[in-house]
């Protein structure tokens, strides 16, 4: 029989994956006509992959999504089936894991394909592949003036039965500036590369190029599939295109710590190394027992908000590896209550987006980082789900109307 979970002590990480599933559904009524590709690389956006792949695929996902051939070999073996994408390979990576495991594996050059196509003969069966281009964004891809190449070589390795075309694909640079030049251009640039592949004789099952801003914003760039990420998880790719309510998105994740210490001192005291900030006034100092070592950005120190007591407060000085201090001004609380670093902004807390502001970066990071002696605690979950944390921490999935300790 299940039990609801103690409460957690310091610092936890709260993940509403009912608000998963109604964002993976408002992403998939923005691209009625294309398949939905959930992206869980980096442990889920740092959410917890493997209980927010299930519950995307519960919403109607029909790809999951990762950046390394590691993290999609964990979530087969943690039983996750289905179409499994992975395109972050290094050579000497695990190609014939990949094709034992079913996955689809992206090639952006040569010694991909030589490496997928040994591996595909030691393995005694094809590899799923998918070919793609660098369309301007300069990073990953392959070049259009070496594309000819490869998608040449692609063919010849499909007609000798070791991998299957199975996608044509790239990524946009800036997505998340409406009316960037780089995008109408990137676009054309991809509709010739898929061109020339298809008059070659390339028949890919999927072709795509839109990430979470462009299958929010950008119709044109949806074709068969979209892939999608940080909008997933409830938050705006871009503050220029809409806060997450207005995209008519959710925040996931809440961040929130017990106060591990209140007391009073004089005006005139120094706080946390370098005494960055000194009282103005006798006043009351709250500690808040989470620090760098769990992703609190230190950029944000001075800066970083925090609900407590029903107050906004602001770390006040440095913001250390494992702490950080609000001035209460004099507020009287008690030990245990508790701060929300972010969260959906419901209750009047900050937002990943307060705090990118404050530490000067985007909400990705902020989430992202979170680190891994951070608990979850999954909840809307159908199911109890173990989500790997750091060594001996605790990992929690409460479902729907109960909860379960695992």
């Amino acid at each position: 029989m299940s039990q609801t979970p103690p409460p957690l002590s310091r610092v936890r990480a709260e993940i509403d994956l009912d608000a998963l599933r109604a964002n993976v559904r408002t992403l998939r009524a923005r691209a009625p006509r294309s398949a939905l590709m959930a992206v869980v690389k980096s442990d889920g956006y740092g959410h917890g992959a493997l209980s927010c792949a299930r519950a995307a695929i519960e919403a109607g996902a029909t790809w999951i999504g990762t950046a390394t051939p590691h993290e999609a070999l964990a979530l087969r073996a943690a039983g996750i089936r289905g179409r499994l994408m992975c395109w972050l390979w290094t050579p000497g990576d695990p190609w014939r894991e990949g094709i034992e495991a079913d996955l689809d594996m992206s090639v952006s050059g040569m010694w991909a394909l030589a490496e997928v196509t040994a591996a595909a003969r030691d393995a005694g069966g094809p590899a799923r592949i998918q070919l793609k281009a660098d369309t301007g964004l300069g990073r990953n891809g392959c070049a259009p003036a070496d594309w000819p190449e490869l998608v040449a070589a692609a063919l010849a390795a499909e007609a000798a039965g070791t991998v299957r075309i199975t996608g044509l694909w790239s990524h946009l640079a800036c997505a998340d500036e409406p009316g960037h030049a780089s995008i109408p251009a990137q676009l054309d640039t991809f509709r010739r590369l898929v061109a020339y592949a298809e008059g070659e004789g390339v028949r890919p099952e999927v072709r795509h190029l839109a990430n979470s801003p462009a299958a929010l914003t950008l119709p044109e760039t949806h074709f068969d599939l979209i892939r999608t990420g940080i909008a997933m998880y409830g938050l705006s790719p871009a503050p220029e295109l809409g806060t997450a309510a207005e995209l008519g998105l959710r925040p996931v994740m809440t961040l929130s710590a017990s106060v591990a210490l209140v007391k009073g001192v004089p005006g005139g005291h120094g706080v946390s190394y370098g005494h960055h900030y000194v009282t103005p006034a006798e006043t009351t100092l709250a500690l808040i027992p989470a620090g760098y070592g769990d992703g609190i950005p230190r950029h944000a120190s001075g800066r970083g908000p925090v609900l407590v007591g029903g107050e906004w407060r602001r770390a006040a000085g440095r913001i250390a590896m494992d702490q950080f201090v609000v001035d209460l001004g004099g507020q009287k609380i008690q030990e245990g209550a508790e701060a929300v670093l972010f969260g959906p902004g419901d209750r009047g807390e900050p937002t990943a987006q307060d705090w990118a502001e404050a530490a000067d970066t985007i909400a990705y990071e902020i989430v992202t980082r979170i680190g891994a002696r951070v608990p979850r605690v999954h909840h809307g979950g159908t199911r109890a789900t173990t989500v790997p944390t750091a060594p001996g921490a605790a990992a929690v999935t409460a479902g729907r109307g109960e909860g379960s300790r695992t």
